[in-house]
């Protein structure tokens, strides 16, 4: 009989549902979309309810295309957008809209703690910043009529979607959420691998609303997908996207590093086993625990980068498709001077500007549609450049391979461009959905059906540096002036 994992991967702009068969390949993949709820405030929500419904229907959808039996399916793994924060009750309710890792309306609530910063980064190896879940929801906490109380009864739960997830999928047995995705809240402590009181209590939030602690390839509960199975199987792996993006890249040693170019980016560096704390813009995050061992990462987050692909295409007009931009960026000049500050929603790492505006900047009377297509191309990869010059900093690595992925990824332009700049190999793996992959093998090598070999799937399309570097650096010279005009 054959044997397959589901892989799940809830990200920012829909839902996919993914079989992995014994080899760990993927087999198919299907996928949804939900409505981004975006007020006139720039406020970003989800709903959790459609995005549940989604799920379920993708499972349903699975099945029936693939064929495969019910009988089949080993195990579940879920890969999830991290920092995204909803609050619910214990009946499965959500009490608001999920608040979604873009908004920034915990703002106030940072400036108001600000003078606690350095004590939540040594705890938490964040920097203060309402991009993480804490002051999401401690703005729901402050901001929904009834929900403090309701909290404080221990009636409603807290977490990210990964444990919405869990709890909808087991009905309401199992409360749980892995160490990736409680590394990015801002509410646990990374040394001690534990909830961190004194954090939970200066965003107001009770302790009794967090999740339960559970190894990232352990066992979270079982589901029959709301009856789509007729037995129940096991949910044996959970990890934020970007880490299951990670471990699917098979980032396992320390010095071995990723970017995902989704609608931001985060990069990645596996640190191993003990954390390093950087006072220069990039924070310290878990990758995992598995195996009942813990890996630490340093981690660079920006906020648009994939998205500036989509601004380009659906907000100003200049592409008719994502797939454009490639071709445009070739026939652009190659002296013009445009950069892009894409600070759409301000500047994430190493900045950690949230209120700063985007610009163009250095355009002439020549500049047209694809200098500034390429100027929006090229701030994607001066960003990741930014972050992984820090990291290798920190670390004290000299040498860098960056693996990515992600639908930009397949822009060979960028590609291109990104390993010019860093100066580095840049490797784009044939299979895209390396989140769900991720999650997948995770729950694959928990209930023991995939070996360490599964890694080996990979295959690559190598990206090597061909630019001077006398303009490699007149380059990044210009983009740190241009990110300079707007802080």
């Amino acid at each position: 009989m054959a044997e397959y994992i589901i892989g799940i991967d809830q990200s920012t702009q829909g839902t996919k549902a993914m079989l992995f068969d014994a080899a760990g390949r993927m087999v198919l993949r299907v996928d949804k979309a939900h409505a981004q709820l975006i007020d006139e405030r720039g406020y970003v929500e989800h709903d959790p309810e459609e995005i549940y419904a989604n799920l379920i229907a993708l499972i349903r959808e699975l099945l029936e295309k693939s064929g495969v039996s019910p009988s089949e399916l080993r195990a579940v793994g879920i890969s999830n957008q991290r920092e995204t924060a909803l609050a619910w009750y214990r009946s499965g309710k959500p009490v608001y809209n999920a608040v979604v890792w873009q908004c920034a309306r915990g703002a106030a609530i940072c400036e108001r703690i600000a003078d606690r910063a350095e004590m939540i980064r040594a705890h938490t190896g964040l920097q203060l910043s309402p991009y993480f879940s804490a002051a999401k929801l401690a703005w729901i906490m402050e901001n929904v009529p009834g929900v403090k109380e309701a909290a404080l009864r221990g009636e409603v739960l807290c977490g990210t979607v990964d444990s919405y997830l869990v709890y909808r999928l087991t009905g309401g047995r199992e409360f749980r959420t892995d160490y990736s995705n409680a590394s990015r809240t801002q509410l646990f402590n990374i040394s001690s691998l534990s909830w961190d009181e004194d954090i939970l209590s200066l965003f107001g939030i009770p302790a009794c609303c967090m999740a339960q602690l559970t190894d990232s390839d352990g066992l979270f509960g079982y589901t029959d997908f709301e009856g789509v199975l007729p037995e129940k199987i096991p949910i044996h792996g959970v990890m934020g996207d970007s880490h299951g993006a990670l471990f699917g890249q098979g980032c396992l040693e320390r010095g071995m590093m990723k970017s995902t170019y989704g609608t931001g980016s985060s990069i990645m560096m596996n640190i191993g086993g003990q954390p390093i704390f950087s006072d220069l813009g990039v924070v310290t995050s878990l990758a995992w625990k598995t195996r009942g061992q813990v890996q630490y990462v340093l981690e660079g987050n920006i906020n648009y980068t994939g998205a500036v692909i989509s601004w380009l295409k659906n907000d100003i007009g200049l592409l008719q498709s994502a797939g454009e931009s490639e071709a445009l960026a070739k026939a652009a000049n190659p002296q013009d001077k445009t950069y892009l500050v894409p600070a759409f929603s301000g500047l994430g790492a190493p900045y950690w500007r949230s209120d700063v505006s985007a610009a163009f900047v250095g355009m002439n009377r020549t500049t047209g549609r694809a200098e500034l297509v390429k100027a929006g191309l090229e701030s994607i990869a001066y960003q990741i450049t930014d972050v992984v010059k820090l990291m290798q900093q920190e670390a004290a690595i000299d040498r860098v391979e960056l693996r990515v992925d992600g639908g930009p990824t397949r822009n060979r332009w960028l590609m291109q461009f990104q390993s010019d700049m860093l100066d580095c190999p840049v490797m784009v793996p044939a299979t895209e959905e390396l989140s769900g992959m991720g999650a997948a093998y995770a729950a694959g090598l928990g209930v023991g059906l995939y070996t360490d070999a599964v890694f080996s799937q990979n295959c690559y399309t190598r990206f090597e540096p061909e630019m001077e570097a006398a303009l490699r650096t007149q380059k990044y010279d210009g983009w740190k002036a241009a990110v300079q005009t707007i802080l």
